[in-house]
């Protein structure tokens, strides 16, 4: 345990919340694939696809934390962890959220032809997106992370005006 520790610079044990929810969060998401794939196929075969796919997402998260870790700027290893989950749930939460102010709007795929819709979609998102960015790097205590991450994704739309 030390040496985990010691490698994602954990200081205090309340920290290890996060690789153990970063982990969890890596079952469920290879369970909800193994699933989707094979239904109608007994338990076995999802258990052990699910087994299979934790472990390849476990070894790509484990790939990008290695790729990102001299590009981000974080105090501490853990805290990458703590930005997936950010990162997880701000996308999540996007879609949760843009679907009900599409219905709202009275925009359907049965009113509208399909390709404005999915337009109309990936905008709406996306400007969720952009604002609950921040909101959940707040809740996380990642603000100043995700306000120059925000900052930065802005000036790439092309919207300097509102960052600077």
């Amino acid at each position: 345990m030390e040496k985990f520790k010691t490698h994602w610079e954990i200081q205090h044990n309340w920290q290890l919340l996060f690789p153990f929810f970063g982990l969890l969060t890596l079952g469920y998401s290879a369970y909800k694939i193994a699933n989707a794939f094979l239904s109608s196929y007994a338990k076995v075969y999802i258990v052990i696809t699910t087994i299979l796919v934790f472990y390849i997402l476990l070894k790509l998260t484990l790939f990008i934390f290695k790729k990102l870790e001299n590009k981000w700027i974080l105090d501490y290893k853990w805290e990458m962890i703590r930005v997936f989950m950010v990162f997880a749930i701000t996308g999540s939460s996007s879609l949760y959220i843009g679907r009900p102010i599409m219905k709202l709007i009275g925009i359907t795929k049965e009113n509208l032809n399909p390709i404005i819709y999915w337009i109309l979609f990936i905008i709406i998102g996306l400007i969720f997106y952009q604002i609950l960015l921040v909101t959940f790097g707040w809740l996380f205590g990642q603000f100043k992370f995700f306000w120059e991450f925000e900052k930065k994704m802005l000036r790439r739309f092309g919207l300097k005006r509102f960052v600077d």
